[in-house]
């Protein structure tokens, strides 16, 4: 990896010249560009793991400069739909070096965190909340139907029902509640871990995740087979349980805003997260793809459009959060979104993807080729700029391409 990151770099900087001169517009060189200068920043080229932000010279633990654990699976996210775009556009060199890429930080995350060990409860390189699980189930899932590696399903398969079921070895007694349904946020405590109460933590983040990884273990795996691992119906039984749970709790259906938490009985907490809405909506449309029930994606369009008109409406752009790791909330977005999309025909949204591409791209730091999390604003040079937040443009772009752009607008506006 380190070979090609200079030669990487010059070529941007060749590119961004180019751009300038048709700053209304993307091209496919500046989509490389900016994947590759995010690499470039941020991907620790001897250990395969990506860096918290650009202070830090190596990704060394959780204490020294590695990134959240649970956001890790979203940067192997970007590098597979980049391997799958450079197929595409029959970019034979670029997808071979993107394959390779996939499978190096998947060996470099396997090697960090405890050998996905999902029962290693050690808060530096290991496991300790159930979402931070989820998250790489979900990733794991998605590469195995994309590259059919069985050991991807096995991992996946695994750290789903670790999270469902508990762990003997770390006591805790799983995420599911069987009383009265849904998934906990987390074991408590960590040290010595006893059962959740019933007023203990119930958040979007877990929960719907959870109905995304079940859903593509169910259009991964069989429908008779034996333990320890469920059927394809019992993933698919589970996903819509959970779905259940979480559209009566956490879904408002008049506006399509989800809530970020419901503790026991409590009124849930309506504060509105980006990455909540994103994961409601892929959950959603899952369930539509695999039932035809129309109820799903109208709910996917409700959160859709609460997304893009309520929250992100003071700036036109997505709303950028200052809190730790929520720059990755487009992200997780740009996945769902393009799901929606691509799934379902909603090409109603497509205008308002390329407006944050268009935005934040040209608000870039010309000199690293990395935004911020405000598309809205110039990135300031060589200011300390996270990860997080720098992974947004290049995992919208990675989504979106630019071929075809104009007549994609034109077919988003008459769509709406």
């Amino acid at each position: 990896m380190q070979k090609f990151i200079p030669l990487l770099l010059t070529l941007c900087s060749i590119f961004t010249l180019n751009a300038q001169e048709h700053s209304d517009n993307y091209t496919m060189e500046d989509l490389w560009c900016a994947y590759d200068s995010f690499n470039a920043q941020f991907l620790d080229p001897h250990k395969g793991i990506y860096k918290v932000d650009t202070s830090f010279a190596h990704a060394t633990d959780r204490w020294n400069g590695a990134a959240a654990i649970w956001c890790q699976p979203m940067f192997w996210d970007m590098a597979i739909n980049a391997h799958q775009l450079a197929i595409k556009t029959k970019d034979k060199s670029r997808a071979m070096r993107y394959e390779e890429l996939v499978k190096k930080i998947y060996q470099g995350e396997k090697s960090h965190y405890a050998g996905f060990d999902f029962d290693d409860n050690n808060e530096n390189t290991g496991w300790f909340i159930y979402d931070d699980i989820m998250w790489w189930t979900i990733s794991l899932a998605r590469a195995y139907q994309i590259y059919g590696n069985k050991e991807y399903l096995l991992q996946a398969e695994k750290s789903f029902k670790r999270v469902w079921e508990g762990s003997e070895r770390v006591g805790d007694t799983g995420s599911y509640d069987e009383q009265q349904g849904g998934m906990f946020w987390r074991w408590y405590p960590i040290q010595n871990p006893k059962p959740n109460r019933s007023t203990d933590g119930k958040m979007a983040c877990i929960n719907f995740p959870t109905v995304i990884a079940a859903m593509l273990l169910h259009e991964s795996t069989p429908q008779k087979r034996r333990d320890p691992y469920p059927t394809s119906k019992e993933y698919l039984r589970r996903a819509q349980e959970i779905y259940s749970w979480g559209e009566k709790n956490l879904f408002d259906p008049s506006t399509g805003r989800i809530a970020d938490s419901r503790h026991g009985s409590q009124r849930p907490d309506w504060k509105s997260h980006v990455y909540n809405q994103a994961t409601f909506i892929g959950a959603s449309v899952l369930l539509y793809k695999a039932t035809s029930q129309r109820r799903y994606l109208d709910n996917a369009n409700k959160a859709a459009s609460y997304t893009i008109n309520v929250m992100s409406a003071k700036d036109g752009v997505l709303p950028f959060e200052r809190g730790i790791e929520q720059g990755i909330y487009t992200t997780i977005f740009s996945q769902y979104i393009h799901l929606l999309i691509t799934e379902t025909q909603q090409r109603q949204y497509i205008p308002f993807i390329y407006k944050n591409i268009m935005m934040g791209w040209q608000n870039r730091d010309t000199k690293r080729n990395i935004c911020s999390g405000e598309y809205h604003k110039p990135t300031s040079p060589m200011s300390v700029i996270d990860s997080y937040s720098a992974s947004g443009i290049p995992a919208l772009m990675l989504l979106f391409p630019p071929e075809n752009w104009q007549s994609e607008l034109k077919n988003g506006r008459k769509n709406k």
